[in-house]
């Protein structure tokens, strides 16, 4: 009975209720459970909206928490995918994609313009599906203007440009889907903020206020309507994220986790941050740092007219650097394994440019981590 009802849920989540209910059949989806959980809720709610050419990747249909043929069961991880690929070259799909074992996170395969299949970052699929959720209840004259759309301090800002650009608030909260979630209940209370969706860098997305955590169920629904309603204008998901490069700007992340094991390592990258905070840095090679935000002491400073406001967050041992040129970088321990994540992030003219960028902008950073 709760599976009928979810099911009925997520369906009614569907924007474009009239592409969907006319041309689902015409989707050709290639879907890896990952040998999770994903694979009966996934496939039962798209057989339900229409979409009957999802192939499933045999290999990892059942559930095994060996994992025997994805040795590391994320969809961060492109190896995950080598079978799905395999399928694809002859399986002709418009859209691959796969949910990690407890199917709450979804990543997505594109082929590119050169044809070959690559697996899309968690903030570049959030780009997507940002502005296809907003660009689609805007056509359809469902936006409210009240509507929000909330993202974790360490995802791309390519999401304040979007949002921007349909007068909708963009609002950041700390790491962790739990913040989001939190966000959706202060809404209710409040009954002043519509949330519309909602996203972390790390493949995590939500549409709906009736779960309270990313959701790859959801996610998968909104993939493939997406995914229909540019098929239909003759465009891939890959043509569809390049139109957003052109108009947004290129955004380019990364991410570096240092592993550092022990009590030793615990105490270096306590130490690090520590420095860090007691040394405030003012440039990065040459580029001026214009905003410091130390989410602990629950302080934002902004260099250029020296003042200083407070973070409206629950405290937060995370220090983010925003530089004259738009790129920023976020240092913060993990809450769950030995290690210093470091994330980081340009904005700049062309795909090329942003990959050369980016590479440049880590190496200073790390430069600066390693010291």
């Amino acid at each position: 009975d709760v599976d009928k009802l979810y099911y009925e849920r997520v369906k009614g989540l569907t924007i474009r209720t009239d592409l969907v209910k006319e041309k689902a059949e015409n989707l050709n989806v290639i879907y890896t459970p990952i040998h999770g959980s994903g694979n009966v809720p996934v496939r039962s709610v798209l057989e339900q909206l229409g979409y009957s050419n999802v192939k499933v990747v045999k290999e990892q249909e059942a559930p095994d928490g060996n994992f025997p043929t994805a040795s590391y069961p994320n969809p961060e991880n492109p190896d995950v995918f080598e079978l799905a690929v395999k399928m694809a070259q002859t399986e002709d799909a418009d859209i691959i994609f796969g949910t990690d074992p407890d199917c709450d996170r979804i990543g997505l395969v594109v082929k590119d313009s050169t044809g070959e299949y690559k697996v899309l970052t968690g903030n570049q699929t959030g780009l997507l599906l940002t502005h296809y959720v907003l660009s689609s209840l805007k056509e359809t004259n469902k936006l409210p203007q009240n509507g929000v759309v909330i993202k974790t301090i360490v995802t791309t800002e390519g999401a304040r440009s979007i949002a921007e650009d349909f007068d909708i608030e963009l609002m950041d909260v700390l790491t962790g889907f739990k913040y989001i979630g939190e966000k959706i209940r202060e809404f209710e209370d409040a009954g002043n903020k519509t949330y519309l969706f909602g996203f972390e860098e790390s493949y995590g997305y939500l549409a709906g206020n009736f779960v309270r955590d990313k959701d790859a169920v959801i996610a998968s629904m909104l993939v493939c309507e997406m995914c229909l309603y540019y098929k239909e204008q003759g465009k891939s998901l890959y043509d569809a994220l390049i139109e957003l490069y052109e108009k947004y700007g290129y955004f380019k992340e990364t991410l570096v986790s240092l592993e550092l094991k022990g009590k030793e390592g615990q105490e270096k990258i306590a130490s690090c941050i520590e420095g860090l905070r007691n040394d405030p840095l003012n440039e990065v090679a040459g580029v001026k740092i214009v905003t410091r935000l130390d989410y602990k002491l629950s302080v934002e400073e902004n260099t250029v007219n020296n003042t200083k406001t407070t973070i409206e967050l629950p405290k937060s041992n995370v220090l983010k650097y925003i530089l004259e040129d738009g790129s920023y970088f976020v240092v913060r321990p993990s809450g769950t394994e030995p290690k210093m994540k470091v994330y980081l992030a340009v904005k700049s003219s062309s795909l090329e440019n942003a990959e050369k960028d980016i590479a440049e902008f880590k190496e200073k950073v790390m430069e600066i981590i390693n010291g």
